[in-house]
């Protein structure tokens, strides 16, 4: 795996999920997953191992597969489960 840098944030894809009785998927595009790794620039709000939403459209592909970068700007929330 390679190691998030800056204000990167590494995320594994989950398949969509239902979260309080609402499904967690906007047309189709996965946009939930976990922090992977996180960049020396990302504040302490998001840590490895947290369930994430993410804006949809900001997230970059990765060397492996269900795995995107996206910036820290680009997370829209931090599951509490």
């Amino acid at each position: 795996m390679v190691k998030a840098i800056l204000d990167r944030v590494f995320i594994k894809l989950e398949e969509p999920t239902k979260h309080n009785g609402i499904i967690m998927e906007l047309d189709n595009d996965r946009n939930i997953g976990v922090v992977l790794s996180k960049g020396e620039e990302v504040t302490d709000s998001v840590k490895v191992g947290d369930k994430v939403l993410f804006h949809k459209w900001d997230d970059l592909p990765s060397p492996e597969k269900d795995v995107v970068v996206v910036r820290e700007s680009s997370l829209l929330g931090v599951f509490d489960e």
